[in-house]
């Protein structure tokens, strides 16, 4: 047996330990991660409306996403996130990571609610500048990233986010295209601080043939007991972007009286 998959074997262990079965009195919330690249599918052709029919599908409460222009060149100043939102009906949260173009390129976060507040932290990336999108909520914080394709980046990255998530009192959930598979070193380091709660069976890259496992949701460990995973899947069968969405449904233990 291949070291490949005996690690992702002991990935599906792990999280087989957060996913229970559905409770009624815990607050559920539906999180997609989903690297859209501009709503251009692996077909090349440039159809936002597939990207908003996929993400419609999920009835989603938190998006996070990878790979937005803003008014740039290349989209023909379309603010991608803000199209998203206005289609969906969710409030838009956006970091930029690069000029480009005469806009700016970077990732975003829709959220049903509008968050408490929302920061920005650059992330290092030799091959461009990479970020993170930390938005709070009443009962949770999510954390959106899409992390360098250089290795030692990604793990100069990691203690920055651990910085983050250890600033906080509530669950910090960490979501994006992080461009490592299991194992890896960066697998490795973000294991010691957090816990991988989406399904790690299915590879999420390219979409047509998917051979790669790059996308994530996880939980910070610290916080990794005040949630219950119900649902971890793919959402397969989508050729709008050439990633698959990663979607999970979580149980928040907002009522400790109810939820123990």
């Amino acid at each position: 047996m291949s070291i490949k998959k005996i690690f992702t074997i002991a990935c599906l262990a792990t999280s087989a330990l957060y996913i229970q079965a559905a409770d009624p009195c815990c607050k559920s919330l539906n999180i997609v991660s989903y690297n859209v690249r501009n709503g251009i599918g692996i077909d090349n052709v440039n159809n936002l409306s597939r990207t908003i029919s996929t993400l419609r599908s999920t009835s989603p409460e938190i998006v996070c996403l990878q790979e937005l222009d803003s008014v740039t060149g290349r989209m023909n100043q379309r603010y991608v996130l803000g199209e998203l939102a206005d289609s969906l009906n969710m409030h838009p949260s956006f970091a930029p990571a690069i000029d480009f173009m005469d806009g700016k390129y970077g990732i975003g976060i829709l959220s049903k609610t509008k968050p408490i507040s929302t920061k920005i932290v650059p992330l290092p990336g030799r091959e461009e500048a990479r970020t993170l999108l930390i938005a709070e909520f009443p009962e949770y914080v999510i954390a959106c990233t899409h992390l360098s394709l250089t290795p030692d980046d990604q793990l100069l990255s990691i203690p920055i986010i651990e910085k983050e998530a250890e600033q906080w009192s509530k669950p910090f959930i960490l979501a994006g295209d992080l461009n490592t598979e299991i194992p890896s070193a960066t697998i490795d380091a973000l294991n010691k601080s957090f816990v991988i709660i989406s399904q790690t069976e299915t590879p999420t890259h390219p979409s047509d043939k998917p051979q790669d496992l790059i996308d994530y949701i996880l939980i910070d460990k610290a916080h990794a007991k005040e949630i219950k995973v119900t649902e971890a899947k793919a959402i397969t069968g989508t050729i709008a972007s050439d990633h698959i969405p990663q979607f999970i449904t979580i149980e928040l233990k907002c009522n400790k009286k109810c939820c123990k």
